[in-house]
């Protein structure tokens, strides 16, 4: 099995992105491809044979990973896995490539594997990395409904079958996006707690942006990929839910204007799930409401 790497960067990260391209030479099998995308950067000063495309402007989370699928040939084809990196990020052991592809091979219906997620202080797993709702032992595996976006692998064929990941996102829930598509595909996804990225602990809200763009792809992604009856409950939850986390005024205000402009501006196209993958989420112990 073929694995290939992308990985986006500002350029403001240069030892850590070293730190991350020396972990994945070290892996263990064939070389890992690696392609990095310089978002309205010029990257250069990286190891022999790592490949790069420079972007004349941010195109945002989304937008730099899907430039850099296609730097693997159309849909990544030239590849049969992707592994999706931050670029502060480090690949813990020398054996995660190796264990992709295995995953992979042995479950030929499996279509994303999202990885652990450690602070490389602490060892810690924070919750909101392990992507379902019993997320109080990050050291058990198990199937999940969506995948963590910076600690991945992706069979090629699902962007192949399913699309791109939703580049008009830019910053947030693109991951989501993609995983209720793989799923209403027939895809399964896997949280795994021996692939391990060591990544700093870090608060989402530290982004600027974070409120409004949480808000609108919340409101985008269930207009694009849920069935009519289930987008007003499921917008209704989440509403509930900010309301009960009691955020700052400045913060429900970027919030709710957010969610407006999830409302009021186009979402791209809309391809809403069938109900067996409403009950196929369901059983899997996140039913597309919450």
């Amino acid at each position: 099995m073929r694995l290939g790497a992308v990985i986006i960067t500002m350029g403001n990260r240069p030892d850590e992105l070293k730190a991350l391209l020396d972990s994945v030479a070290r892996q263990e099998g064939d070389p890992v491809e690696v392609v990095v995308v310089g978002q309205g950067v010029r990257v250069s000063g990286l190891p022999e044979g790592v490949r790069t495309v420079d972007l004349p402007e941010n195109l945002g989370i989304p937008g730099g990973r899907n430039v850099g699928i296609e730097a693997f040939g159309p849909g990544g084809r030239e590849v049969d896995a992707l592994l999706f990196l931050d670029d502060d990020g480090l690949l813990e052991r020398t054996d995660t490539a190796e264990l992709c592809r295995q995953a992979f091979t042995e479950a030929p219906e499996l279509g994303i594997v999202s990885f652990r997620i450690a602070d490389p202080q602490t060892g810690e797993t924070q919750r909101r990395h392990v992507p379902r709702l019993r997320a109080s032992d990050p050291m058990r595996s198990s199937r999940v409904t969506t995948f963590l976006g910076g600690a991945n692998a992706v069979r090629t064929k699902v962007f192949e079958q399913v699309g791109p990941l939703p580049g008009e996102f830019f910053y947030a829930h693109e991951e989501t996006d993609l995983a209720w598509r793989a799923l209403d595909a027939g895809w399964l996804i896997d949280y795994r707690a021996d692939m391990v990225l060591l990544h700093p602990t870090t608060a989402p809200s530290r982004h600027a942006v974070y409120h409004r763009m949480v808000a609108r792809n919340r409101v985008w992604l269930a207009r694009r990929n849920l069935p009519a009856p289930l987008v007003p409950v499921y917008l209704g939850v989440w509403l509930l839910l900010t309301l009960v986390r009691r955020p700052s005024v400045p913060a429900l205000k970027a919030w709710f204007g957010g969610f407006r402009e999830g409302l009021t501006t186009p979402c791209g196209p809309r391809r809403p799930m069938r109900w067996r993958t409403v009950w196929r989420l369901t059983r899997l112990g996140r039913p597309p409401v919450i």
